[in-house]
């Protein structure tokens, strides 16, 4: 197993060190682009109260998304991401 490497990515106002298998990088990147521009497309179209109004808007539209190819390995590095996120919450409320 290769060593994790670790990255800053930021989703919505916030920003997250994970760490990831270096051939994950780019899926992540990708992923985290496409989450940030779902974030931004919903703010405009919807109201809502805050940062995480939204958020939880494109978890939704995330997880309803037909399987794509890179989907297994991307899937499990998303869900680990939100795992992370949803603990370091949970600490924060």
């Amino acid at each position: 197993m290769q060593d994790l490497i670790p990255i800053n990515v930021v989703i919505g106002d916030r920003t997250y060190r994970i760490k990831i298998e270096p051939q994950d990088e780019e899926v992540v990147r990708r992923t985290l682009k496409l989450i940030n521009d779902k974030v931004i497309e919903y703010k405009t179209q919807f109201a809502g109260r805050d940062m995480q109004d939204y958020i939880a808007m494109v978890v939704l539209w995330y997880a309803t998304q037909p399987p794509s190819e890179e989907a297994p390995a991307l899937n499990h590095t998303v869900l680990d991401a939100l795992a992370r996120m949803e603990q370091q919450l949970e600490k924060v409320l």
